[in-house]
């Protein structure tokens, strides 16, 4: 059963969470209409666009919510900056681990600001749709993002008519995926937020500049590569496959890199030091996993990290990036991050950070049940006069987070753990002793 202390205790972190933006709503309906918008995400609707929230709110219409994702005076950045704190002060650990991934959102028609046909992580294949990149956080308290930027094709950012439409801005400009990561991981590590670590797919680690951003910022990482990824190594000039062709057998450890939906999650592990990008603090190599089933199935990280570092702390980190996807399931299942019908820059950017901040929430929660004791709560001082939820709204919004969303989360302490939980690990051999 869910610990008592946890059902009892979320109303007010609910209002802690929303006295954190009070100040980013200048007047206090706004601020109201902020409040109630996010516990239709947090509610039992269906689909979480603007018809549907407004319903389940008792509006008659959609104008107030379209107004708040539309017309309304306020920023969504800004609102953005204390979803990052607020996961910071939460979930922050020193050694924690920054992911960066994105997906898509499928859309009909032209309209919708940032669509066109492209690859589609989420469908796997070419789409109509947008897509976001996401800066997330994980820590052994929980995963939630940081940031969010809205990938802009040639075909929109070359068109001023559409930009127009849209409400772009004049100052967005073409910019690559791992172009905008960097922007986000800039503005994390500005901000202070505590990590020792970054993880990410092929398209950011395959990109030169991403690395060496980390490599800059004093930065561990295990970005995944292709194949296909060229290495110049002293002697050696070739493919990473080709590099790693003839391990030996006992180069390879079976180790655990987290527990997913169909149970643990084992491979093989094996790690290549680069001499010649090596010092005396920092090691650099390329970690390959293998398949147990299907050996022939190998995946390739670049890699940068402390000579004591050892093989299952990087099989940890490169099971880290399991974890956003695991986050995009939950902000679309239980959150509608993907539930949204705006059009505009700002509807987009407005909705999405509203979502994220939903999804922060509930992952507090989850990491107040599991935590031991837990988590005591800051009260806030109310800010120009905003209100935390009223007895009737939060009996209200009981009613809404009783949900399968909450279910899950008030009872993970007594379920299996998910795809965002690590299992314990073998006790790996060092690098430096490799």
């Amino acid at each position: 059963m869910p610990h008592t202390d946890t059902l009892a205790a979320w109303p007010e972190r609910f209002q802690e969470l929303t006295q954190r933006i009070a100040l980013r709503f200048g007047r206090k309906d706004l601020r109201r209409r902020a409040e109630t918008y996010l516990q239709g995400l947090l509610g039992r609707v269906e689909r979480k666009n603007s018809w549907q929230l407004a319903e389940a709110l008792g509006d008659a219409t959609p104008h107030g919510v379209q107004r708040l994702l539309g017309r309304a005076n306020w920023d969504a950045d800004a609102v953005r900056d204390d979803l990052r704190a607020y996961v910071v002060e939460h979930l922050g650990e020193t050694d924690g681990v920054l992911i960066v991934d994105e997906t898509g959102f499928l859309k009909k028609g032209d309209k919708s600001v940032g669509v066109q046909r492209q690859y589609s992580g989420t469908a796997g294949r070419i789409e109509n749709c947008q897509v976001g990149v996401f800066l997330a956080y994980r820590s052994s308290r929980g995963a939630a993002f940081l940031d969010r930027a809205l990938y802009m094709p040639k075909s929109w950012t070359n068109d001023a008519s559409r930009r127009r439409e849209a409400g772009v801005p004049e100052d967005v400009t073409f910019a690559t995926k791992p172009e905008l990561a960097r922007v986000m991981l800039r503005r994390a590590l500005k901000a202070g937020v505590p990590a020792r670590w970054v993880t990410a797919d092929e398209v950011y680690g395959s990109d030169s500049q991403f690395r060496r951003l980390l490599e800059e910022s004093g930065l561990s990482y295990v970005v995944a590569v292709t194949s296909a990824q060229r290495l110049f190594l002293g002697g050696f000039y070739g493919r990473v496959d080709e590099l790693t062709a003839d391990l030996a057998t006992d180069a390879w450890l079976r180790l655990g890199c987290g527990a997913g939906s169909k149970g643990q999650r084992l491979y093989d592990w094996a790690f290549v030091e680069f001499p010649h990008q090596s010092g005396e603090k920092w090691t650099k190599g390329l970690l390959v996993r293998r398949s147990t089933v299907e050996p022939q199935e190998r995946a390739y990280y670049l890699c940068r990290c402390p000579k004591r570092a050892a093989v299952g702390e990087l099989a940890r980190v490169a099971g880290c990036r399991w974890s956003i996807e695991s986050a995009f399931e939950q902000a679309k299942q239980e959150v509608g991050l993907d539930g949204y019908e705006v059009r505009s820059w700002a509807g987009w950017h407005r909705h999405v950070t509203l979502s994220l901040l939903a999804h922060a929430f509930l992952e507090v929660l989850r990491a107040v049940e599991t935590s031991s004791p837990p988590k005591p709560i800051r009260r806030l001082d109310s800010a120009h006069g905003a209100r935390g939820p009223s007895p009737a709204h939060a009996i209200g919004l009981a009613g809404c987070l009783s949900h399968r969303a909450l279910a899950e989360v008030v009872n993970v302490a007594t379920s299996p753990p998910g795809p965002g939980h690590e299992m314990p690990l073998q006790e790996p051999r060092p690098l430096a002793a490799r």
